[in-house]
């Protein structure tokens, strides 16, 4: 299943095409034509939120490092290898501030994966992601995209905002971890793609967030976690552990989540 930005239609989803590209068009000036099946976004009932609800007590309720491989989940097509390091991903971006923690362990002996390239892009608060023409974002923004090296403790942390959210898909963090590279100048260069993945947040947090600005301006009909095909598809594993600044959550969270990775596989 592929993403879909907000500012498409509700028109059927399908697998992008040579042709959906414009002549002579650039990676970064590409228009999305996106592919999979358009999930539903009518309101779900008691049930459904009753489910949400469980599945995400019980992955918050785990050990936090269980060695047990997470799943790997699609890239989609909003990826840019510009490997650039840099903690603060903001680029003046407006939300609710997220400090986001990632721990890389060995899925094997739960041993933490120092110096793993932690690579992350999201969207921002209205469903827009950076270096493609789409929802007046311009083709050579690069903002809520960038690397992180991890620590000795496998931790790599980075400052950016709390993600908004598009057409079918529920609010999520996409992820790549690199081993084996180098860095210079700035940039990761070399290794090898050892996970490819998404993050979620829990769903008693995605809704406050919504009524904050500027999330509200976004007119998109947001997607619950379980309505949302990807999400459903290994995502619990992945749902972050929150923990609000103060007592006003416009002042921010920080988000922890602990992905078990083959740091030799090449999935």
């Amino acid at each position: 299943m592929t993403d879909i930005p907000h500012h498409n239609t509700a028109e059927p989803q399908r697998d992008l095409r040579p042709s959906d590209v414009p002549a002579g068009a650039t990676r970064r000036s590409v228009i999305a034509a996106l592919g999979g099946a358009t999930l539903g976004v009518a309101a779900l009932g008691l049930a459904a939120t009753q489910a949400t609800a469980d599945t995400e007590h019980q992955a918050a309720a785990r050990p936090a490092a269980a060695c047990v491989l997470t799943p790997e989940q699609t890239e989609g097509p909003y990826y840019l290898d510009l490997e650039t390091v840099r903690k603060d991903i903001t680029e003046g971006k407006a939300g609710v501030p997220l400090t986001l923690r990632v721990t890389v362990v060995d899925a094997a002996t739960c041993a933490p994966l120092p110096q793993t390239a932690v690579d992350i892009w999201h969207c921002d608060a209205l469903g827009v992601y950076s270096g493609y023409v789409a929802g007046g974002s311009t083709p050579d923004t690069t903002f809520l995209r960038g690397v992180q090296l991890t620590d000795s403790a496998g931790v790599a942390e980075f400052t950016t905002v709390y993600p908004g959210w598009y057409t079918g898909r529920a609010l999520h963090i996409h992820v790549k971890t690199h081993a084996g590279g180098t860095v210079s100048h700035g940039t990761y260069h070399g290794g090898h793609v050892s996970h490819t993945g998404q993050l979620y947040f829990p769903e008693a947090y995605n809704t406050r967030i919504a009524a904050l600005a500027p999330y509200r301006n976004n007119t998109v009909t947001r997607t619950l976690n379980a309505r949302d095909g990807i999400y459903r598809n290994g995502g619990s594993s992945t749902l972050l552990t929150l923990t609000q600044a103060g007592s006003d959550l416009g002042k921010g969270v920080t988000g922890t989540v602990v992905l078990g990775i083959d740091p030799a596989g090449t999935p």
